[in-house]
């Protein structure tokens, strides 16, 4: 029964919570916030009782939105001013949205006062379309006249935005498609991309490849496209430079740590004896044994081979238009190859577990210096495009 009581408190007090958010909502004049709700309650159950209170207030917040944003929509109309277009449109496309949102609900009974809430609704498709056209015709305008008049790369970009709205709000309208197009071509960023080898070793040519492999790396975005390979009807606005400083090379190093490890064993058994030299025997008469213990010795030979490379760099951004250095960022890589193996002399059970798995291991052929340097590649990728990934043009 307590917990009965205790889930009714708590159910009674969210309840509550809510109805007052929505009211505070509607206090407070955010009608579409009260509205909304107040749907998200009743679309639950809009017939239970406890929900009543949502019923009046979506009534009311709902009357109160409609004149307001009628009011603000002529208001705007009115100051014909084409900026305002947008939110003229939009303000008719959230009415329509709101009564769409209510209509399916209807009717919603309000029990006290025997009726059933009241809501005036009106069509406004014709409205929507009007307002549609004028801002199609106005965003067409301002964006044509920004890719014809464009200052910058910038302007370009935000004829393209406003084509793209365009093309969502009224598909298909007149040649948006391709301005859509040229807009983006014209607001694009080219970035020319070198490596320079600055060091006394040779970069193997897969990894030069790799490293310039921008498809891979999935870098280009929207408004920057990376060529690592010029091309010649292209005016590109940024250069960015992988130099390469120096190369670091390890000689091949085998080193040896010899461990000897002793244990003792379980070597037979013997019976016990007392003081006197008589077998002792247990409470069943049977003798006594007593384990005998034995050591045993291994001379363990530890084998590691080692080699180690290190690339380090720097990348760099320039602007080719002012001929000014951008950004720069180190670039830095270590690969180290490492290969241990063991051999041993006496008893192979005085060694520990983690020894012995040595054992069964032998030398191997070191890896090349190209090999060693592609390897630390891997490395130098990522952190490429880390760095590609955080430059920012404009």
């Amino acid at each position: 029964m307590k917990k009965f009581l205790l889930s009714t408190g708590i159910l009674f007090f969210i309840a509550c919570s809510g109805v007052k958010k929505t009211q505070e909502a509607l206090n407070s004049g955010n009608y579409e916030n009260a509205i909304y709700k107040a749907l998200d309650n009743l679309v639950e159950n809009k017939t239970k009782k406890g929900n009543q209170p949502y019923v009046l207030l979506l009534e009311e917040a709902f009357k109160k939105n409609t004149e307001r944003e009628l009011k603000e929509i002529a208001f705007l109309q009115k100051s014909g001013n084409p900026a305002d277009f947008e939110a003229i449109y939009n303000g008719y496309l959230r009415l329509k949205t709101i009564e769409e949102r209510i209509k399916p609900l209807l009717p919603l009974p309000i029990h006290e006062e025997q009726r059933n809430a009241k809501f005036k609704f009106t069509d406004y498709d014709a409205k929507i379309i009007v307002a549609k056209n004028e801002l199609s015709d106005y965003l067409y305008a301002n964006a044509i006249g920004l890719l014809l008049n464009a200052l910058n790369k910038s302007d370009y970009r935000k004829s393209y935005n406003d084509l793209k709205y365009l093309d969502e709000i009224n598909p298909n309208y007149k040649d948006v498609q391709n301005k859509i197009q040229e807009a983006h071509q014209k607001g694009l960023d080219y970035v020319q991309v070198q490596l320079v080898n600055d060091t006394e070793q040779i970069i193997p040519t897969r990894l030069e490849d790799e490293l310039l492999n921008f498809n891979t790396y999935g870098l280009n975005n929207l408004w920057t496209e990376y060529h690592t390979n010029p091309l010649q009807n292209i005016n590109y606005d940024y250069e960015m430079n992988v130099v390469f400083k120096n190369i670091s090379i390890s000689p091949e190093q085998v080193k040896e740590r010899q461990i000897t490890k002793e244990k003792q064993v379980v070597d037979g058994f013997t019976y016990a004896v007392d003081t006197n030299g008589n077998q002792v025997k247990d409470s069943l008469g049977n003798k006594i044994k007593v384990d005998k213990f034995k050591t045993i010795k291994a001379d363990y030979y530890q084998f590691t081979q080692f080699k180690a490379v290190q690339v380090a760099g720097i990348v760099s951004f320039n602007d080719l238009k002012t001929q000014q250095q951008i950004n720069s960022y180190p670039l830095a890589s270590e690969f180290v190859f490492e290969h241990i193996y063991a051999k041993y002399d006496g008893d192979k059970l005085a060694l520990d577990n983690d020894l012995i798995s040595f054992l069964g291991l032998a030398a191997v052929p070191f890896p090349s210096n190209e090999t060693m340097v592609y390897d630390a590649g891997e490395d130098l990728k990522a952190r490429l495009k880390s760095i590609v990934s955080r430059q920012q043009f404009r």
